[in-house]
């Protein structure tokens, strides 16, 4: 079978499509660029510590009272209903824009059990590749590099660029040690937005 024309003086077409067909396939892996029209969104209420219960063992087997025990108890029998504690509030913050246009808050809260969680709340910013959620010793600023430099943490994958979302924080984490909660590309190493959380003490 003969060849086309224009393959035949040109002997080097093919092995060139193939490059350009792997280089475009690296290009939309490494880029992803279907990630600016593709968005995630999710909405996670806040953890919370389940209300203590009584001890089981306590109304297993209570005792039957007399007539008037049993008046007692239904004019003072207290209220049954465990206290919830509220969530602790140590740190929060408005996002600013980086790379990409980022709105929303970022909180630092303490549950009743003492879980630590890096909570984003109203979270509106691009989708992109490899995103992440870390805490950096950086001060916020209007620069888009460097976050993820000197300490920081990283507390995994972002979960949805839109929305509310919940980190948890490794218990013993020195908090007094970060500033601020960044939205991280790691893979091209540049923050799309970033909220001041520094906690004192």
């Amino acid at each position: 079978m003969r060849l086309p024309a224009f393959l035949a003086r040109r002997p080097w077409a093919p092995p060139t499509a193939a490059v350009a067909v792997v280089a475009l396939a690296g290009a939309v892996y490494w880029f992803a660029p279907q990630n600016l029209v593709l968005d995630r969104t999710v909405n996670e209420q806040l953890p919370s510590v389940a209300p203590a219960t009584s001890d089981p063992q306590s109304t297993a087997n209570p005792p039957i009272p007399t007539p008037s025990r049993q008046r007692d108890r239904v004019q003072t029998a207290p209220s049954a209903t465990p206290a919830v504690t509220e969530p602790r509030t140590l740190a929060q913050g408005i996002f600013r824009s980086l790379e990409h246009s980022t709105s929303g808050a970022a909180l630092i809260v303490e549950l009743a059990d003492g879980a630590r969680f890096l909570r984003l709340s109203n979270l509106d910013t691009s989708n992109g590749p490899d995103l992440r959620v870390i805490l950096s010793d950086r001060a916020p600023s209007n620069g888009w590099y460097g976050y993820a430099d000197g300490h920081h943490l990283d507390l995994g994958g972002l979960k949805g660029n839109i929305g509310s979302s919940n980190y948890a924080i490794p218990t013993g984490t020195d908090l007094s040690r970060f500033r601020s909660a960044v939205i991280w590309c790691r893979r091209f190493a540049v923050g799309f937005g970033v909220a001041p959380v520094a906690v004192s003490g």
